[in-house]
């Protein structure tokens, strides 16, 4: 235990962080108590407020992880292709894989976020939640502009609410192959990534300019 006390206080927040997310996996948010916490990190209940005042504060910190993993996924994405359609077919990959490898982030991700920094009382962690979303809709902004310099993608689309209606739709899909994959199978008759490229190709044709034969 002494030696677990001079560890610095980043490490602390890190392990009991790392507990707090593969309790609320497995019991959900509201069903996770700070004393269940506490008792699976190994420390007392006590102890675990000198790192995190209250679970909001956990949660908010998960919250910040999981937008900083996507960024860098969608980031990733960007720089590897400088094509419209396989910068597209990258982003929708980066999803598919984000969500297969961090599950509950990815449905992190998709919840309410504060936007309101001027009236109301935040945590640290939330602002840069947000910040870094920007810059998710900024990478997403870019992608689209470009497509549409290319005369690739409609120049008629609005271009925040289109990156709006591209989360709902694309997160909705996958969400929905990784809930329903044996249904997709069974009725529909595809496998899971056949589902899904199906779903990305009906999205991006909804979005590029028709070319005439």
């Amino acid at each position: 235990m002494a030696r677990r006390k001079k560890e610095p206080q980043s490490v602390h927040r890190k392990n009991i962080s790392m507990v707090a997310e593969q309790l609320f996996m497995k019991k959900g948010i509201e069903n996770t108590s700070m004393n269940d916490i506490a008792k699976e990190a190994g420390y007392s209940k006590a102890t675990l407020y000198v790192y995190f005042k209250d679970k909001e504060e956990l949660v908010s910190v998960l919250v910040l992880e999981s937008m900083q993993k996507l960024h860098d996924y969608i980031s990733l994405a960007l720089e590897s292709s400088s094509n419209t359609k396989e910068c597209y077919e990258k982003i929708c990959n980066a999803l598919v894989e984000y969500q297969e490898e961090y599950p509950f982030y990815f449905g992190m991700v998709l919840k309410t976020i504060n936007i309101d920094f001027e009236t109301t009382h935040f945590l640290p962690e939330e602002k840069e939640t947000f910040l870094v979303g920007e810059r998710i809709n900024e990478l997403l902004c870019t992608f689209l502009r470009k497509g549409i310099e290319n005369r690739e993608i409609r120049s008629d689309i609005e271009i925040l609410p289109t990156i709006f209606s591209f989360w709902g739709m694309l997160s909705g899909a996958i969400l929905l192959a990784a809930n329903k994959e044996e249904y997709i199978t069974q009725h529909l008759k595809k496998s899971k990534s056949e589902f899904l490229l199906y779903g990305f190709d009906m999205l991006y044709n909804s979005l590029i300019i028709e070319r005439r034969r």
